[in-house]
């Protein structure tokens, strides 16, 4: 049987799949929220606290034959077998009059400010994403308005998609706390102080200067 040393989003979601439970079958098995589920799907590098940890290994070791053998085939894959798709992920640019909407990320022992993002499934429509995942981090509702290119991202490795989007309705809420610490709007004039410039994807850039 499979070892995991330290499980993240990625492998608790291949372990939700092997027993073939829903989120909130999943969640309810773990003892955790149906939120937290959810945040591992989006953020599959997620490292979960020492508790969850534990109970993963509890499940894991609990499990069915069958569904230890499937979680085995989705952990190590075969070679021969097609191999995933690169990790794509929508990145919302939301305006509201002159200001952005942002959110404060947890991560790696220090908190950064950034563009509401979500995980594009295979099969999943870019577009979709960035609206659905706005919403379910922020309250916000939006509508995309333009597409403003797509890179491999230097830090991280992961190809992004970036929208610029138009706010619609809902206040700025943190609807996802396990992940970020604050949501907010933010004066475009005043971007820099929360991302710096040079890591901005210059399209954003020219993109907010008619609504600075």
């Amino acid at each position: 049987m499979d070892v995991i040393e330290t499980w993240t989003g990625q492998e608790a979601c291949y372990l939700q799949a092997a027993l073939r439970d829903s989120n909130e079958g999943f969640a309810s098995r773990l003892g955790v929220a149906v939120r937290t589920v959810a945040t591992w799907h989006r953020d599959p590098t997620i490292v979960p606290r020492s508790e969850i940890q534990q109970a993963l290994d509890t499940l894991h070791e609990k499990a069915p034959e069958g569904a230890r053998r499937r979680f085995a085939r989705m952990f190590r894959p075969p070679t021969d077998e097609v191999q995933p798709q690169a990790l794509r992920v929508a990145i919302s640019v939301v305006v509201r009059g002159s200001q952005v909407l942002l959110v404060c990320r947890r991560g790696d022992g220090a908190l950064s400010w950034q563009f509401p993002a979500g995980m594009i499934k295979p099969g999943a429509s870019s577009q979709v994403v960035t609206v659905q995942e706005t919403h379910a981090e922020t309250g916000v509702h939006s509508a995309v308005r333009e597409h403003l290119g797509s890179r491999l991202h230097p830090a991280t490795g992961v190809t992004c998609d970036y929208w610029l989007c138009e706010h619609l309705a809902g206040e700025a809420e943190n609807r996802d706390p396990i992940e970020n610490t604050d949501v907010a709007w933010v004066p475009i004039r005043d971007l820099a102080r929360f991302i710096p410039a040079d890591k901005i994807f210059p399209p954003i850039l020219a993109a907010l200067e008619a609504h600075a």
